[in-house]
Protein backbone atom coordinates (compact mmCIF):
# COMPACT_ATOMS: atom_id res chain seq x y z
CA UNK A 1 0.00 0.00 0.00
CA UNK A 2 0.92 3.66 -0.47
CA UNK A 3 3.37 2.79 -3.23
CA UNK A 4 4.71 5.86 -5.05
CA UNK A 5 7.13 4.31 -7.51
CA UNK A 6 7.02 5.92 -10.96
CA UNK A 7 5.61 9.12 -9.43
CA UNK A 8 7.37 12.48 -9.53
CA UNK A 9 6.88 14.78 -6.56
CA UNK A 10 7.72 18.40 -5.95
CA UNK A 11 7.81 19.64 -2.36
CA UNK A 12 8.16 23.38 -1.91
CA UNK A 13 9.95 24.80 1.10
CA UNK A 14 11.57 21.41 1.60
CA UNK A 15 15.00 22.61 2.70
CA UNK A 16 14.29 21.94 6.38
CA UNK A 17 11.75 20.99 9.03
CA UNK A 18 8.29 19.89 7.81
CA UNK A 19 9.12 20.15 4.12
CA UNK A 20 12.22 18.00 4.50
CA UNK A 21 10.20 15.41 6.41
CA UNK A 22 7.61 15.29 3.64
CA UNK A 23 10.24 15.00 0.91
CA UNK A 24 11.98 12.13 2.71
CA UNK A 25 8.71 10.28 3.32
CA UNK A 26 7.66 10.52 -0.34
CA UNK A 27 11.10 9.37 -1.49
CA UNK A 28 11.03 6.45 0.95
CA UNK A 29 7.84 5.25 -0.74
CA UNK A 30 9.53 5.38 -4.14
CA UNK A 31 8.75 8.82 -5.56
CA UNK A 32 11.40 10.82 -7.39
CA UNK A 33 11.45 14.12 -5.51
CA UNK A 34 12.22 17.66 -6.53
CA UNK A 35 13.39 19.37 -3.34
CA UNK A 36 12.45 23.02 -3.58
CA UNK A 37 13.63 25.82 -1.36
CA UNK A 38 14.34 29.51 -1.76
CA UNK A 39 17.87 28.73 -0.58
CA UNK A 40 19.87 26.54 -2.96
CA UNK A 41 22.14 25.13 -0.24
CA UNK A 42 19.20 23.88 1.82
CA UNK A 43 17.61 22.18 -1.18
CA UNK A 44 20.91 20.54 -2.09
CA UNK A 45 21.45 19.24 1.44
CA UNK A 46 18.04 17.57 1.70
CA UNK A 47 18.33 16.11 -1.81
CA UNK A 48 21.70 14.64 -0.86
CA UNK A 49 20.24 13.15 2.34
CA UNK A 50 17.51 11.46 0.28
CA UNK A 51 20.03 10.07 -2.20
CA UNK A 52 22.22 8.83 0.65
CA UNK A 53 19.22 6.91 1.96
CA UNK A 54 18.75 5.24 -1.42
CA UNK A 55 16.09 7.54 -2.86
CA UNK A 56 15.94 9.73 -5.94
CA UNK A 57 16.00 13.49 -5.51
CA UNK A 58 17.34 16.68 -7.04
CA UNK A 59 17.41 20.25 -5.71
CA UNK A 60 15.05 22.66 -7.48
CA UNK A 61 15.56 26.09 -5.93
CA UNK A 62 13.14 28.91 -6.76
CA UNK A 63 10.90 31.53 -5.18
CA UNK A 64 7.29 30.28 -5.20
CA UNK A 65 5.99 33.86 -5.41
CA UNK A 66 7.74 34.41 -8.77
CA UNK A 67 5.65 32.75 -11.48
CA UNK A 68 8.45 32.80 -14.08
CA UNK A 69 10.83 31.18 -11.58
CA UNK A 70 8.19 28.57 -10.75
CA UNK A 71 7.77 27.77 -14.44
CA UNK A 72 11.53 27.37 -14.89
CA UNK A 73 11.73 25.12 -11.84
CA UNK A 74 8.95 22.86 -13.08
CA UNK A 75 10.65 22.65 -16.47
CA UNK A 76 13.96 21.74 -14.83
CA UNK A 77 12.37 18.97 -12.79
CA UNK A 78 10.46 17.64 -15.80
CA UNK A 79 13.64 17.49 -17.87
CA UNK A 80 15.28 15.22 -15.29
CA UNK A 81 12.46 13.16 -13.76
CA UNK A 82 9.31 13.93 -15.76
CA UNK A 83 6.20 16.02 -15.12
CA UNK A 84 4.96 16.50 -11.57
CA UNK A 85 2.44 13.93 -10.34
CA UNK A 86 2.47 15.02 -6.69
CA UNK A 87 2.68 18.66 -5.68
CA UNK A 88 3.11 19.55 -2.01
CA UNK A 89 2.70 23.26 -1.34
CA UNK A 90 4.66 23.59 1.87
CA UNK A 91 6.58 26.86 1.44
CA UNK A 92 5.06 29.48 3.66
CA UNK A 93 5.20 31.06 7.11
CA UNK A 94 6.82 34.50 6.99
CA UNK A 95 8.47 34.26 3.59
CA UNK A 96 11.92 33.20 2.43
CA UNK A 97 14.14 35.92 3.88
CA UNK A 98 12.93 36.68 7.38
CA UNK A 99 11.19 34.91 10.26
CA UNK A 100 7.55 35.70 10.85
CA UNK A 101 6.93 38.45 13.36
CA UNK A 102 4.17 37.86 15.88
CA UNK A 103 2.32 41.09 16.60
CA UNK A 104 -1.20 42.43 16.82
CA UNK A 105 -2.59 43.55 13.47
CA UNK A 106 -2.89 47.13 14.78
CA UNK A 107 0.86 47.19 15.34
CA UNK A 108 1.93 45.82 11.94
CA UNK A 109 3.14 48.02 9.10
CA UNK A 110 1.03 47.39 5.97
CA UNK A 111 4.24 46.69 4.01
CA UNK A 112 4.57 43.53 6.09
CA UNK A 113 1.30 42.00 4.89
CA UNK A 114 2.14 41.51 1.22
CA UNK A 115 5.05 39.02 1.41
CA UNK A 116 3.23 36.97 4.03
CA UNK A 117 0.08 36.61 1.93
CA UNK A 118 2.03 36.13 -1.30
CA UNK A 119 4.08 33.18 -0.07
CA UNK A 120 1.20 31.46 1.73
CA UNK A 121 -1.52 32.03 -0.89
CA UNK A 122 -0.01 33.02 -4.23
CA UNK A 123 2.80 30.48 -3.81
CA UNK A 124 0.38 27.53 -3.92
CA UNK A 125 -1.60 29.17 -6.71
CA UNK A 126 1.52 29.66 -8.84
CA UNK A 127 2.64 26.07 -8.36
CA UNK A 128 -0.83 24.67 -9.05
CA UNK A 129 -0.98 26.72 -12.24
CA UNK A 130 2.23 25.10 -13.46
CA UNK A 131 1.21 21.57 -12.42
CA UNK A 132 -2.43 21.28 -13.40
CA UNK A 133 -2.10 21.20 -17.20
CA UNK A 134 0.07 18.09 -17.35
CA UNK A 135 -1.95 16.45 -14.57
CA UNK A 136 -5.13 16.87 -16.63
CA UNK A 137 -3.44 15.46 -19.74
CA UNK A 138 -2.23 12.38 -17.87
CA UNK A 139 -5.41 11.87 -15.84
CA UNK A 140 -3.61 11.84 -12.52
CA UNK A 141 -2.55 14.36 -9.93
CA UNK A 142 -2.18 14.83 -6.21
CA UNK A 143 -2.01 18.30 -4.69
CA UNK A 144 -1.40 18.74 -0.97
CA UNK A 145 -1.23 22.17 0.61
CA UNK A 146 0.17 22.70 4.09
CA UNK A 147 -1.94 25.12 6.07
CA UNK A 148 -2.32 25.88 9.77
CA UNK A 149 -4.89 25.80 12.52
CA UNK A 150 -4.44 29.57 12.59
CA UNK A 151 -6.30 29.64 9.28
CA UNK A 152 -9.30 27.85 10.80
CA UNK A 153 -9.88 29.64 14.09
CA UNK A 154 -9.14 33.02 15.64
CA UNK A 155 -6.11 33.21 17.91
CA UNK A 156 -4.73 36.05 20.00
CA UNK A 157 -1.10 35.29 19.17
CA UNK A 158 -0.34 37.94 16.56
CA UNK A 159 -0.44 36.02 13.28
CA UNK A 160 -3.41 37.53 11.43
CA UNK A 161 -1.74 38.13 7.99
CA UNK A 162 -0.31 34.61 8.11
CA UNK A 163 -3.72 33.22 9.07
CA UNK A 164 -5.33 35.11 6.18
CA UNK A 165 -2.89 33.57 3.71
CA UNK A 166 -3.37 30.07 5.10
CA UNK A 167 -7.16 30.36 5.14
CA UNK A 168 -7.08 31.61 1.56
CA UNK A 169 -4.93 28.68 0.46
CA UNK A 170 -7.32 26.18 2.05
CA UNK A 171 -10.26 27.86 0.31
CA UNK A 172 -8.40 27.76 -2.99
CA UNK A 173 -7.75 24.03 -2.52
CA UNK A 174 -11.44 23.31 -2.07
CA UNK A 175 -12.36 25.01 -5.34
CA UNK A 176 -9.37 23.53 -7.20
CA UNK A 177 -10.39 20.08 -5.93
CA UNK A 178 -13.97 20.33 -7.16
CA UNK A 179 -12.96 21.78 -10.53
CA UNK A 180 -10.61 18.87 -11.18
CA UNK A 181 -12.29 15.99 -9.36
CA UNK A 182 -13.37 14.27 -12.59
CA UNK A 183 -9.86 14.44 -14.06
CA UNK A 184 -8.09 12.02 -11.72
CA UNK A 185 -6.76 14.89 -9.60
CA UNK A 186 -7.26 15.24 -5.87
CA UNK A 187 -6.44 18.32 -3.79
CA UNK A 188 -6.40 18.45 -0.01
CA UNK A 189 -5.11 20.63 2.78
CA UNK A 190 -3.23 19.54 5.89
CA UNK A 191 -3.93 21.98 8.71
CA UNK A 192 -0.95 21.75 11.03
CA UNK A 193 -0.67 22.33 14.72
CA UNK A 194 2.60 22.82 16.58
CA UNK A 195 5.49 20.99 14.94
CA UNK A 196 9.04 21.01 16.38
CA UNK A 197 10.16 22.21 19.80
CA UNK A 198 10.54 25.98 20.02
CA UNK A 199 10.83 28.00 23.24
CA UNK A 200 8.41 30.58 21.83
CA UNK A 201 5.59 28.01 21.69
CA UNK A 202 6.46 25.92 24.75
CA UNK A 203 3.47 27.18 26.73
CA UNK A 204 1.08 26.42 23.86
CA UNK A 205 2.59 22.95 23.46
CA UNK A 206 1.43 22.05 26.98
CA UNK A 207 -2.16 22.25 25.74
CA UNK A 208 -1.78 19.50 23.13
CA UNK A 209 -4.01 16.61 24.26
CA UNK A 210 -1.70 13.81 23.05
CA UNK A 211 1.09 15.30 25.14
CA UNK A 212 3.72 16.10 22.56
CA UNK A 213 4.62 18.39 19.69
CA UNK A 214 4.33 17.15 16.15
CA UNK A 215 7.28 15.85 14.14
CA UNK A 216 8.08 16.25 10.44
CA UNK A 217 7.61 12.50 10.08
CA UNK A 218 4.00 12.85 11.28
CA UNK A 219 3.32 15.23 8.41
CA UNK A 220 5.23 13.07 5.97
CA UNK A 221 3.11 10.03 6.81
CA UNK A 222 -0.14 11.87 6.08
CA UNK A 223 1.29 13.35 2.89
CA UNK A 224 2.24 9.86 1.69
CA UNK A 225 -1.33 8.66 2.18
CA UNK A 226 -2.86 11.65 0.39
CA UNK A 227 -0.40 11.19 -2.49
CA UNK A 228 -1.21 7.51 -2.92
CA UNK A 229 -3.67 5.66 -5.11
CA UNK A 230 -5.44 4.57 -1.93
CA UNK A 231 -6.51 8.19 -1.31
CA UNK A 232 -8.27 8.61 -4.65
CA UNK A 233 -11.67 9.17 -2.98
CA UNK A 234 -10.59 11.95 -0.65
CA UNK A 235 -10.48 15.44 -2.13
CA UNK A 236 -11.40 18.99 -1.20
CA UNK A 237 -10.79 18.29 2.47
CA UNK A 238 -8.95 20.17 5.21
CA UNK A 239 -7.46 17.61 7.57
CA UNK A 240 -6.32 18.68 11.02
CA UNK A 241 -2.96 17.27 12.12
CA UNK A 242 -2.46 18.75 15.54
CA UNK A 243 -2.46 16.16 18.31
CA UNK A 244 -6.06 17.02 19.15
CA UNK A 245 -5.31 20.65 19.95
CA UNK A 246 -7.96 21.88 17.52
CA UNK A 247 -10.89 19.46 17.25
CA UNK A 248 -13.40 20.85 14.74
Amino acid sequence: MFELRDRVALVTGAGRNVGAGIALALATQGAAVGVNDFHQDRAEEVAEDIRAAGGRAIPVAFDVTDLDAVRAGFDDLASQFGPVDILVNNAGTGGPTEPMRMAAFADLDPDYWDPIVRVNLFGPMNCCRMAVGSMIKRGFGRVITISSGAGQTGMNIGVSPYAAGKAGAAGFMRHFAVENADKGITANTISLGLVLDDPSVAELAQMIPVGRLGKPSDVGALAVYLASNEASWITGQTIGLNGGQLAI
